[in-house]
């Protein structure tokens, strides 16, 4: 059946919703009679669900704040005295400097940053990489939906 065509993958959470709701069971006298709701179909269904996690991504797309891509490192050196403390323990190293890594046309820039600079690029960049996760999580609600409505409107055209 159409149901149990649709029962793979993604669909299967929406399918137990879906089924658990959509029909009321209603017992009268030892008899079973099965009502359906107002002409809703599973896609109806499917695409509110889509649209109501495609809103709450919009919502939280508003908490992102200035950001940058690259990456902030804080690095600890060696210097170049043989004698010095730092060649022998790694513990004893200088520092810490920080440094944001990025590219740019294809060529990567390090940046050395002040200490009171990096807490600032930190948060930046992850900004950055939180922007490009709901993007992407966006897009995938976006395709989702739009493959429903193809389909909701190709099951709706009558057959040749």
């Amino acid at each position: 059946s159409d149901l149990a065509r649709k029962r793979s993958g993604n669909c299967r959470n929406f399918l137990t919703w879906a089924l658990s709701y959509g029909i009321y069971t209603v017992r009268q006298r030892r008899k079973q009679v099965h009502m359906k709701k107002n002409n809703v179909t599973q896609s109806d269904i499917r695409l509110a669900g889509l649209a109501k996690n495609f809103a709450e991504l919009k919502r939280e797309l508003e908490t992102v704040t200035f950001f940058c891509k690259g990456t902030v490192l804080k690095r600890m050196m060696k210097c170049g005295q043989k004698r010095c403390a730092c060649q022998q323990d790694p513990a004893k190293r200088h520092g810490p400097y920080y440094e944001w890594t990025y590219k740019e046309k294809g060529k990567t820039v390090n940046r050395r940053l002040r200490p009171e600079e990096a807490p600032i690029y930190l948060e930046a960049t992850q900004q950055f990489r939180k922007l490009r996760s709901l993007l992407g999580r966006m897009e995938q609600i976006s395709h989702n939906a739009v493959l429903c409505l193809g389909q909701k409107l190709f099951a709706k055209k009558p057959n040749d």
